[in-house]
Formats: structure tokens, sequence, C-alpha cells
């Protein structure tokens, strides 16, 4: 029985990772994507980023495996470039299987830190 939950298709029109950071390395301004992949299939996800005065980056390719979950740090992005910090961009998901997406961003450029997180806006499969 698959129980797959979510869309394949995903918008996240707000990203930008924090170019510096205060406290121990646990505490590095970072953005992540969470994934929950409910399906009996691994979910092969292409992540493409949109900026304002440039061609898209990527895909950024994944895979969430079946029945699991996936924080994926952007910083840590690097193949087929990193994702530039300071940068204000937007993501495009898209998953060979229905998944959840959300998106949390831990910003510790100042002493008190603030934590962001938010669901991703699904696109209708029929939509794409």
């Amino acid at each position: 029985m698959n129980r797959a939950t979510g869309h394949t298709v995903w918008a996240i029109p707000e990203g930008f990772i924090p170019g510096s950071s205060t406290g121990p390395e646990a505490m590095t301004s970072h953005e992540t994507l969470c994934f929950l992949n409910t399906s009996d299939e691994d979910a092969q996800v292409d992540i493409l980023v949109y900026f304002s005065d440039r061609e898209p980056a990527g895909p950024y390719r994944v895979r969430v495996p079946a029945r699991r979950t996936l924080h994926l740090w952007l910083n840590d992005l690097d193949d087929p470039e990193p994702i530039p910090h300071d940068t204000d961009y937007a993501t495009l998901v898209r998953s060979s299987v229905p998944i959840v997406v959300q998106h949390t961003r831990l910003d510790s450029r100042q002493a008190e830190n603030a934590l962001l997180s938010t669901m991703a806006f699904p696109i209708a499969d029929e939509a794409v």
C-alpha cells in the first residue's frame, strides 16, 4: 500500500542565508529544507534556486528514503555550486513522489538568535 502524503512540487519564495553567526558552531546561521516522505518509494528530489539578478542555480539532487525524513542544510549544498550567503533567493522543489516540505532559518547574526520556520507552498500536481 502506498502511503504517499503531500505534493510533488513545492515553492518557497523567501530565502536568505545569513553570512555571519555568533556563538558555537551548532548555532551557525543556516537555512534548512525539511522533507517528509511517507510513501513506500524513495523520493528523488530536485531543488532549483532562483535569484533576482541571475539565472537559477541547480538542480541540486537529493534522495529522501521511503518512510523517512531528511533535514538538509542549504548551506552545505555545493553541487553544482554553493548557494551564496547574504543574497535573496527563492526555491522550487520537485519530487518523484508526493512529499511534505518545510523551510527553516536560524539567524544567529546577533546574540539574540532568531528562528523562522514555515511550510512551503504546495503546487497542485495538475498545475505543472
